[in-house]
């Protein structure tokens, strides 16, 4: 019956309304004598009825004015309260001028009591129709919103307009409000949160913390992760603010929420320093840490920033998304878009002397471990020599400063990829050994989160086909930090150099991979499928670790560290080399890459302070086949 009646069309609903409130009206006036004289005599009274007939239809045309028939009964909320009170207020009053001109039979009471039992009935019904509405067609998902707090409080309403969510109750550890019901939900201490998913049968918990710290968040998320239910939660404040994100638009949680601190408020002096109304350029633009600074570069207004990247699609994108940035909030930045490769020196030089270049981040390399393996020279070209090539035109074009983005894989290398960026940092040591016109330093940290070819996105794919997830070894370690933390240490070490600096950037405490692993699976509210849960939902398999890849990283050579003036980060004085002696390796080096001698090149990188201990044998693939 229900169903037949929301079904019909919209202006045969408004009338069965109106017919509704008619009978409603007529019934608290009636109703209001017998409340005051206790009987129902005046019901055989023509005038009276004349009387109260000419009143609601009056009192309707003003619900009609009021739109108390445009709202949809399903999304109604206490609001209406304010809409029937008006009408009342107003169908009261004419009640009483009515029975004054018209001498008809009125006590005086009457009108009050007419007014009490018409707002009650009519909003009261109104209400009591949406509940019964709502839980007749919740078939949707019930879940727990953890947190009582503003969010939560403004997620309920919003939820409770869609079919696919069923709020069954609140959590929150705030003793103030537990026990105390807010639109109809009861909120519960977390203690009882095992009990209310038994009780309710809850699929899924939905996070209503979006300003919380992430320590708190990650405390929260530690507790929930037992529960055999998926956890959700709601955008962040600054998204919320800023309109990138509404209330209801609930996603799984970040990883960050997993793994990522709580950031340290950045120097202001140092942010500023080497970006601030200055000629900017990132080589690599279009990667996860380039594409992470440009964002940071504008909001910190420097005069040109120019985008310099090899891949013409990563290039279009990050253009793309700059400018609506800089036309959103109307900043006065020149931003330049060049597609070029960082070995081409004289491009380089080109670049730099056309913009004037003050400032340059070196983000530009090949990073991922095995392809760089398969590809031996063209990882050591791109790498080594693309670093020379950039260090040597920001000599000549005597730009102010050049910060490479080096990498933990630097440190004591198994892998052709660390060897590079250690030879990388190696070339610019010496460099500024013998050059006072430029300023190079170097920063280095570890993986950072929702990069491209990250284990975070892997893993969440292979969550979402139903698994298994592959994990190289159990035992694997890795470090953490978050795409735009990295990026804004980054751009405050890079500030601090003095000439060959070697900054180390504070990575947190390591993370082990495969509890990762575990905790994603849980947090969507599936099971880990091994020899103590047969029924479980996600198999993770062990695959060997791949070619150069290490059971864990390492930010120091040695242990001389200093600190800065920035609680996360620090210097270290590591092994360097004179150009001089440098320069033999590195010729020896383009040579072999020119002769594609794979085998001189391992040597070259062995031989080189770079404390490289390779754990497999030669993989480059071209290089093995034409064997």
């Amino acid at each position: 019956m229900l169903t037949y009646l929301l079904s019909l069309p919209r202006p045969l609903k408004r009338l069965i309304t109106l017919a509704i409130d008619t009978v409603l009206l007529l019934c608290a006036f009636w109703f209001a004598f017998w409340v005051r004289i206790d009987s129902m005599t005046p019901l055989s009274s023509w005038p009276h009825w004349g009387l109260i007939l000419s009143i609601v239809a009056v009192t309707l045309a003003f619900f009609i004015k009021l739109g108390l028939y445009r709202a949809v009964i399903r999304y109604i909320t206490a609001k209406i309260l304010v809409a029937v009170t008006m009408g009342m207020i107003a169908s009261a009053v004419l009640l009483i001028i009515a029975a004054f001109y018209t001498n008809i039979f009125l006590p005086r009471t009457i009108p009050f009591i007419y007014f009490s039992f018409g707002l009650l009935m009519i909003a009261g019904s109104r209400l009591a129709l949406r509940m019964i509405i709502n839980r007749s067609l919740k078939l949707g998902t019930k879940i727990i919103i953890y947190g009582a707090g503003a969010s939560g409080r403004q997620l309920l309403p919003a939820l409770s307009q869609a079919a696919e969510y069923f709020p069954v109750a609140f959590v929150d550890d705030n003793p103030r409000l537990q026990g105390t019901v807010m639109h109809g939900v009861t909120v519960y201490p977390p203690e009882k949160l095992a009990m209310l998913v038994e009780k309710f049968e809850v699929k899924k918990i939905l996070l209503a913390m979006p300003s919380a710290s992430r320590s708190r968040k990650n405390a929260v998320i530690q507790m929930l992760e037992g529960l055999p239910c998926e956890v959700l939660s709601i955008p962040g404040m600054v998204d919320l603010v800023e309109g990138k994100a509404r209330i209801d638009s609930l996603r799984k949680v970040s990883i960050t929420d997993l793994l990522g601190r709580d950031p340290v408020d950045p120097v202001p002096e140092l942010i500023a320093r080497n970006i601030t109304e200055k000629v900017v350029m990132v080589t690599g633009a279009g990667g996860s840490i380039g594409s992470e600074l440009c964002r940071q570069i504008l909001q910190n207004k420097p005069k040109v920033l120019v985008l310099y990247e090899m891949s013409e699609f990563s290039l279009y994108a990050i253009e793309r998304e700059l400018t609506t940035y800089l036309s959103t909030h109307s900043l006065d930045v020149a931003l330049y878009p060049v597609l070029g490769n960082v070995q081409d020196q004289e491009h380089v030089e080109r670049v730099l002397k056309s913009f004037h270049v003050q400032t340059i981040y070196h983000a530009a390399a090949y990073k991922h471990v095995p392809l760089v393996e398969y590809n031996v020279a063209d990882g050591v070209r791109n790498n080594v020599f693309g670093t020379l090539s950039c260090a040597k035109a920001a000599i000549n074009c005597q730009v102010d400063n050049f910060v490479l983005i080096s990498t933990d894989k630097a440190v004591r290398p198994t892998n052709t990829m660390g060897a590079t960026k250690r030879m990388a940092e190696l070339v610019l040591q010496a460099l500024s050994a013998q050059c006072s016109s430029t300023c190079f330093s170097m920063v280095r940290f570890g993986n950072v989160l929702g990069s491209s070819g990250s284990v975070v996105p892997l893993f969440e794919k292979q969550i979402d086909t139903g698994g298994p997830i592959t994990l190289t070894h159990p035992d694997i370690i890795r470090y953490f930090m978050t795409i735009p933390e990295a990026a804004q240490l980054v751009i405050q070490a890079g500030a601090m150099g003095n000439g060959g600096d070697v900054f180390v950037l504070d990575m947190g405490e390591p993370v082990k991979i495969i509890d990762l692993a575990h905790r994603m699976v849980t947090l969507s509210g599936l099971t880990v499928r091994d020899e103590h849960n047969a029924d479980g939902d996600i198999e993770i398999k062990t695959t060997g670790l791949r070619p150069g890849e290490k059971l864990f990283e390492e930010l120091l050579i040695g242990e001389n560290v200093s600190v800065t003036q920035h609680p996360r980060i620090l210097t270290a004085n590591e092994v360097m080399l004179p150009w001089e002696e440098l320069n033999d390796y590195i010729e020896e080096l383009n040579l072999a890459c020119s002769h594609f001698d794979q085998r001189r090149i391992r040597e070259l990188l062995l031989k080189a302070p770079t404390g490289f201990k390779p754990t497999d044998e030669i993989c480059d693939v071209i290089w093995n086949q034409s064997r």
